[in-house]
């Protein structure tokens, strides 16, 4: 047997992380079993689903390293919409399903004590088809429903607990439920790996199998992502989406590694480790039961190291759409000729070493390509204070004395300008630091003012000192 997995995301919003993370968990299985994964593109909901969230999908799984044309689709839900209906008809065609007229009012005021939900009231009444007759399955009275579980063993469900389910509305368009296991049917889908979100809805999607005649799938359900409150992850009140964390300046590598640790760890006492130790370590049933905390807080450290274990020349490569603002990303603060490349090749190795995403490469650089620095008003006023005049004054005219514009002579010579006024270097170079980068932080000042040049450094140095007078 061939395995055959799918994911099946619903093209209604940006790509979630768990989706990015159930995604990476059904393609590592299936190249270790030697299969075949499956896209399948869930749009079925008309008037939520845009062609832009569809594209979407496929390039966030493309920077994830699920690349298209390594995989089989996508297929699109919509297309399978007869075999939806014809499986609907030959459930009803076999007793296994019948019709109901009844109004959710109509179910609510017959719920009582002794009913969970729809109380089979149209079980036995022989309405056939037509406008706002849902099509209900009939759910065995008796004995249970065993999911085979890869992750959770055998969750046992008992058949009276579960109602007569609607699988399809009154206009004859089959629900989700159905359609899901009628195209896991049709494609040949052998293990279904998804959240424990699902979990509930497995026995009614088992049972539908069952009733069609096919063997159900192996199931295999990952635990739910949650938040540091220990709550579902959710679009309306998290950062979920992947896209956002790839235009921050996440790399796809660290991302990958993180969101294979939800819920999963390799061996030994690690977590940051290549790819392919990943992909040959992974093991469904060594996931965890218990819920994933997503910790951004985590995953940016995880990010930072993946930068600095860069090349040099890859991370100046890697920063290049933030610096031209190309694709999605904004623009930077300067002009396209304003920026300096070999400038930027002279700080890139200090750059890498601060910087936790890629986005925070123009922040720390912007001061080497604007005509003047953009300052932050907060640092200005807790750095330029009394005295300060004076220190620059001073800076100026040490810094016009150098012979040798390099970082060492700098650094000695503020140094000397400091102790004169028995101050430290570090209280000496702030209204320097704030003067010509216009930050409290940022790349080490010194090398800073070596690139940057003695004509530019002075000009803003002296530009300072006027707007203290």
């Amino acid at each position: 047997m061939t395995v055959r997995v799918r994911f099946a995301p619903s093209p209604t919003g940006m790509f979630h992380v768990g989706g990015a993370r159930s995604a990476l968990q059904n393609w590592i299985y299936a190249k270790q079993q030697g299969g075949v994964f499956v896209l399948r593109i869930e749009d079925t909901d008309a008037a939520r689903n845009k062609p832009e969230w569809t594209e979407g999908i496929l390039s966030a799984l493309d920077w994830i390293g699920i690349s298209r044309g390594s995989y089989e689709g996508p297929y699109f839900q919509s297309a399978n919409a007869g075999e939806h209906r014809a499986a609907a008809a030959r459930l009803y065609d076999s007793g296994r399903a019948y019709y109901c007229d009844c109004t959710r009012e109509d179910v609510q005021a017959r719920t009582g004590s002794q009913h969970q939900g729809y109380d089979g009231y149209h079980r036995d009444r022989g309405l056939g088809p037509g406008p706002g007759h849902a099509l209900r399955f009939r759910t065995p009275d008796e004995g249970a429903t065993v999911v085979v579980d890869l992750i959770r063993g055998e969750p046992t469900f008992e058949n009276k607990l579960i109602e007569d389910f609607v699988i399809a509305r009154g206009d004859g368009s089959p629900v989700f439920l159905l359609a899901n296991v009628v195209d896991d049917m049709t494609m040949g889908i052998t293990h279904v790996i998804r959240a424990e979100e699902h979990l509930p809805n497995t026995p009614k999607q088992q049972l539908l199998w069952e009733a069609l005649g096919v063997k159900p799938p192996i199931w295999a359900h990952v635990p739910v992502v949650v938040n540091e409150k220990r709550q579902k992850l959710s679009k309306r009140r998290d950062k979920v989406a992947l896209e956002a964390y790839r235009d921050e300046g996440y790399l796809a590598g660290a991302m990958r590694n993180y969101l294979m640790l939800l819920g999963w760890a390799p061996s030994g006492d690690r977590e940051i480790v290549p790819w392919s130790v990943i992909e040959d370590e992974f093991r469904l049933d060594e996931v965890n039961l218990s819920s994933a905390f997503f910790d951004e807080k985590k995953l940016r450290a995880f990010n930072g190291e993946y930068i600095r274990a860069l090349p040099v020349a890859e991370f100046i490569d890697a920063c290049q759409p933030w610096l031209t603002g190309t694709g999605t990303i904004a623009p930077p603060p300067w002009q396209p000729e304003e920026f300096d490349a070999d400038a930027f090749a002279a700080v890139a190795p200090l750059a890498q070493t601060r910087i936790a995403v890629l986005s925070e490469i123009v922040p720390n650089v912007d001061f080497l390509f604007l005509a003047s620095p953009l300052i932050d008003e907060a640092a200005w006023t807790k750095t330029m204070k009394d005295g300060s005049a004076e220190l620059l004054d001073d800076a100026v005219a040490a810094f016009e004395a150098l012979e040798s514009w390099d970082a060492e002579s700098l650094k000695s010579t503020l140094e000397a300008v400091g102790a004169e006024r028995g101050l430290k270097l570090g209280k000496t170079q702030a209204p320097v630091r704030v003067a010509v980068t216009g930050r409290t932080v940022g790349l080490p000042l010194f090398e800073s003012l070596e690139v940057l040049g003695r004509e530019r450094t002075l000009t803003r140095i002296r530009a300072a000192r006027l707007r203290l007078v």
